[in-house]
């Protein structure tokens, strides 16, 4: 069995390899094949797709879009910009704070959506190479699960340890080549395969309605980090739960699109035509494909996996830890993974304050690339320096996510080792 685990696993591994070498939606269709081979070899059934997360990006996109084609991006990427005038290379610093932040307070990685095209777009035309910033940013965004009180991976845990993850957004400004010294960057450049960054003294005037609809967009996204930190606000009358945050995502900001349609009177056959839209629609057909064949993949093996980890954590409970992040490896949810070996945990007699020192190892995630927030980034970065790696495992994510949750895991057992 543990034969036919490794082999899934590998064809999994061969799916992605292939799918990043056709790059953009050769990904989602790379995907397709490997989940193929999952169900014709090895006799494994499919999971749903990831729906939810599909129209999450297809709602907020639709925001994006249309505020791109009012200007909106243009106006908020000129903010961005005056704020980090003094020094370029503190967007590697300021992308990863204010993602985190938005999910702290929203207690959900997806809010990183329609952020990624502003920080792809302030680092490029700072001439910083966007990898950086779109990988821990990226990070950052599903980090902040595991500090945020309305997230529901911290809803079985009696306390929180939050890291906002400075060190990994410090070693991402040293990741790869400046974009003056990128030969493989200069060379797409110049045979026109990347739209050029514009000087500031080169760009258009500002449409009349980029500062309205900026601030409509905004207003959405503080919409919904409202209603993600009051989920008495999402409860409908006489339900016994509030409505999930993915529905409510999806509904504001489809209801975002409108009203700036509505307010900024933009063609509505402008938006299809926006960067913004393509690259959004490129980054759901990648997790179609991917994300369907990892979770498939996970569903099938987990009830072999996960009493395995139990067994080595019983030897030595430290490594406990490592238990936590190769089962967020394969259930792709902080949530998910929180629900099902932090029970254990107890059961073995680790400590809580130890529990919650390991607490953000569930943030291994990144460790195979088929998650929502990575393909997205990978296919917004039109520069191409966010990508997957010849060998697949050597993605832009893995430095800044392994440092993040390193550095976060021993601060974590360094503190419980003070009010042991």
């Amino acid at each position: 069995m543990t034969a036919s685990i490794g082999l899934q696993f590998m064809v999994v591994l061969a799916a992605i390899w292939m799918g990043a070498r056709s790059s953009g939606m050769g990904l989602g269709l790379w995907g397709a094949v490997g989940l193929t081979v999952l169900i014709g070899a090895f006799g494994i059934t499919p999971t749903s797709p990831p729906i939810d997360v599909m129209l999450i990006i297809l709602a907020v996109i639709m925001a994006a879009s249309v505020m791109e084609a009012a200007g909106g991006i243009d106006f908020l990427v000129g903010v961005a910009e005056r704020i980090i005038r003094a020094n370029p290379k503190y967007v590697t610093i300021v992308a990863p704070l204010t993602t985190w932040t938005f999910t702290f307070l929203a207690g959900t990685g997806h809010i990183v959506y329609p952020l990624l095209p502003v920080i792809y777009e302030t680092a490029h035309r700072s001439g910083i190479r966007p990898e950086r910033p779109m990988a821990v940013a990226t990070i950052a965004s599903q980090q902040a699960i595991t500090a945020s009180p309305v997230a529901a991976a911290t809803a079985a845990m009696i306390g929180l340890f939050a890291e906002k993850g400075l060190t990994p957004a410090i070693v991402s400004m040293f990741i790869g080549k400046d974009l003056k010294d990128d030969k493989v960057y200069q060379a797409r450049l110049a045979a026109g395969e990347i739209p050029a960054p514009q000087a500031p003294s080169a760009r258009p005037v500002l449409k009349p309605a980029a500062k309205l609809s900026a601030f409509v967009f905004l207003c959405g996204v503080a919409l919904v980090v409202l209603f993600g930190f009051f989920p008495e606000l999402r409860k409908l009358p006489g339900a016994k739960s509030p409505l999930s945050m993915p529905i409510v995502i999806e509904i504001l900001m489809m209801s975002v699109a409108a009203i700036m349609l509505l307010v900024t009177k933009v063609p509505v056959d402008e938006v299809p035509k926006t960067a913004t839209l393509r690259a959004g629609v490129v980054a759901v057909i990648g997790i179609f494909g991917l994300a369907w064949l990892g979770d498939s993949f996970i569903s099938a093996n987990k009830d072999l996996i996960i009493p395995a980890i139990g067994e080595w954590a019983k030897v030595a409970p430290w490594t406990f830890a490592f238990g936590l992040f190769f089962a967020s490896v394969l259930l792709y949810s902080q949530a998910a993974t929180t629900r099902a070996l932090m029970p254990l945990g107890v059961v073995l007699g680790i400590p809580p304050q130890f529990l919650i020192g390991m607490f953000p190892a569930v943030n291994g995630y990144f460790f195979i690339p088929t998650y929502g927030s990575l393909i997205a980034a990978i296919n917004f970065d039109l520069s191409g320096t966010t990508k997957i790696g010849r060998y697949v495992l050597n993605h832009s994510f893995m430095i800044p996510g392994l440092v993040a949750t390193a550095v976060s895991v021993a601060s974590g057992l360094a503190i419980a080792n003070l009010i042991v």
